[in-house]
């Protein structure tokens, strides 16, 4: 072992690993210096820990010989396994403690099972090592060798020498990596990226040409008046959820929920196509969404709730950026198309229609559509052309 190189990769973490800018990158080359400076690595992985409403962690996985690192997720549910129980990995997590398994060792194999599977590949020894952020959280890093009689005691103090100056730099690409998260769960990709890309001022706004999705649920207030609020809160992520993934699916972001309410943008310019196409997708979504609607059953008591929701669909030109007060902004869109799809949804409302649409909509998407008629518009100085799909009959609600 070359207690040089050892430094040698140690300054180079420190210096930030600029030679390899993906996480992946940075993992493949640190383990290939490692290996080249007499460390004995066959597998290594690094587990870390997520600030992600569905997502536990995320986990990097190194083997010799192997032209790419393998990258995966695990879910919140992996923490009630037996396998995870039973793993070296929560006694870090849990106890932030390095443990040391042999897989030649019947009491090791007995305590963790998987390292019976390490044996049947070749591995003589095995160490899991806690890497610990600033902020006091743990996360995991796991080194395996087929050397045999295992790794020396020089070695594992080489490999804990190693984990300081690697731990700074995963918390430095983890920290980036959940700012991103946090970002696109509470703002959108495409304003994530604006953000985290230096659009942060007020009045920082960009013109975009988008299709506008507008959609409220029916009966909200009726509900929430005789429903307990926990109850309301859970029927409403179940109906957001008839929609954003089919939103999302077919290339729209999500900016906002507003009590019941949902503003969707579909930007056009961002597209391969025109207005024609991206209108065409709109309309799969938010048929999609209503067959999602329709089939939505919640159970509360003995009774079963149904649901019906409306949209309105407009395209026009927008402004998409900061706006607020002081130091508190909001990424949103703003303009005349939003407040004719405000009003649009309103007159769905009112004609017991599922989806409506504005003229712009209509002559750019082609589908089959009935003129509901000509609607005065507060704030339009003309009257305005509204449509509903010609496959739907008005519902009277009670």
């Amino acid at each position: 072992m070359d207690a040089s190189e050892i430094n040698a990769i140690a300054d180079w973490l420190i210096d930030g690993a600029r030679s390899a800018p993906m996480p992946s990158q940075m993992m493949a080359q640190a383990c290939e210096r490692m290996v080249a400076a007499g460390l004995p690595l066959w597998r290594v992985g690094v587990f870390i820990r997520t600030l992600h409403p569905e997502i536990f962690g995320r986990n990097f996985i190194w083997r010799q010989g192997d032209p790419e690192v393998e990258v995966g997720t695990v879910d919140f549910e992996i923490q009630q396994t037996p396998g995870f129980k039973r793993s070296p990995l929560s006694l870090v997590f849990n106890q932030g403690l390095e443990v040391r398994g042999n897989p030649d060792s019947p009491g090791d194999v007995e305590r963790f099972p998987f390292l019976g599977d390490l044996k049947q590949e070749g591995a003589t020894d095995y160490v899991a090592m806690p890497l610990r952020f600033l902020d006091g959280t743990v996360h995991a890093m796991t080194l395996t060798t087929k050397q045999p009689g295992g790794f020396s005691d020089a070695q594992v103090v080489a490999l804990r020498a190693l984990t300081k100056p690697l731990t700074r730099i995963t918390e430095i690409i983890t920290l980036r990596r959940t700012a991103t998260t946090l970002l696109d769960t509470y703002v959108g990709n495409r304003a994530g990226e604006r953000i985290m890309g230096g659009q942060i001022r007020r009045g920082h706004t960009d013109t975009m040409q988008a299709v506008i999705w507008l959609s409220d649920l029916r009966g909200f207030t009726a509900l929430s008046d005789r429903l307990p609020a926990e109850t309301v809160v859970e029927i409403l992520n179940h109906y957001f959820d008839c929609q954003v993934a089919s939103i999302r699916t077919h290339g729209g972001e999500v900016l906002k929920f507003m009590g019941d309410g949902l503003l969707a943008v579909f930007p056009i310019d961002e597209y391969i196509g025109d207005a024609n196409h991206v209108c065409a997708r709109v309309l799969e979504a938010a048929r999609e969404s209503r067959c999602s609607v329709d089939a939505l059953a919640f159970p509360v008591g003995e009774a079963i709730e149904r649901f019906r929701f409306g949209v309105a669909l407009h395209v026009g030109n927008i402004l998409y950026g900061n706006i607020g007060g002081g130091n508190r902004l909001d990424f949103t869109c703003i303009g005349p198309a939003v407040n004719l799809a405000a009003r649009l949804e309103k007159i769905a409302g009112r004609m017991g229609r599922t989806v409506v649409a504005s003229e712009g909509f209509v002559r750019a998407c082609g589908a089959d559509w009935n003129e509901l008629g000509e609607f005065p518009i507060a704030g339009f100085s003309k009257a305005q052309r509204v449509y509903g799909l010609a496959d739907e009959a008005p519902v009277v609600m009670a």
